[in-house]
């Protein structure tokens, strides 16, 4: 019993346009969950972000960017502007700490950057408002 080859093709599958969506989604709630915590309170944290402080800007674009990432809105400059708080974050408060992400306790802002950085290339993916969006302009007649 060997691997089958369909899982060695290069060529992706049928499903993985709404993994992506289903990654989005997940990410965003994670990453939403930030900003609930230092914004509502919920789930609550020992500390809140003061609303100008870098803690309370990175809290807003949590919050609001979960948000519109959860629903696939803007995806691609969202998931930019998110990448780049993700590595303002690490390379500020966790990288001074140490090298090393596991010892520094970087390793979920590198992970939350890169998957943002492939989320602003890759797109919002099927079950998103961005589609939906997209869908409904491409089904307009055209007026010419």
């Amino acid at each position: 019993m060997g691997i089958p080859v369909h899982m060695l093709s290069p060529s992706p599958s049928s499903f993985s346009s709404y993994v992506l969506s289903l990654v989005r989604i997940v990410v965003g709630l994670l990453f939403l969950e930030h900003g609930t915590a230092k914004y509502l309170g919920f789930p609550s944290l020992p500390r809140s972000a003061e609303a100008l402080s870098m803690s309370g800007v990175g809290g807003l674009l949590e919050l609001i960017g979960g948000a519109l990432m959860v629903l696939g809105l803007f995806t691609r400059p969202v998931a930019f502007l998110l990448c780049g708080e993700m590595a303002v974050a690490y390379f500020y408060a966790h990288f001074p700490r140490n090298f090393f992400p596991l010892i520094n306790g970087g390793d979920a802002a590198v992970l939350y950057c890169f998957v943002f950085l492939y989320v602003m290339f890759a797109g919002a993916g099927p079950w998103s408002v961005d589609a939906l969006i997209a869908r409904s302009r491409s089904q307009k007649p055209s007026m010419a």
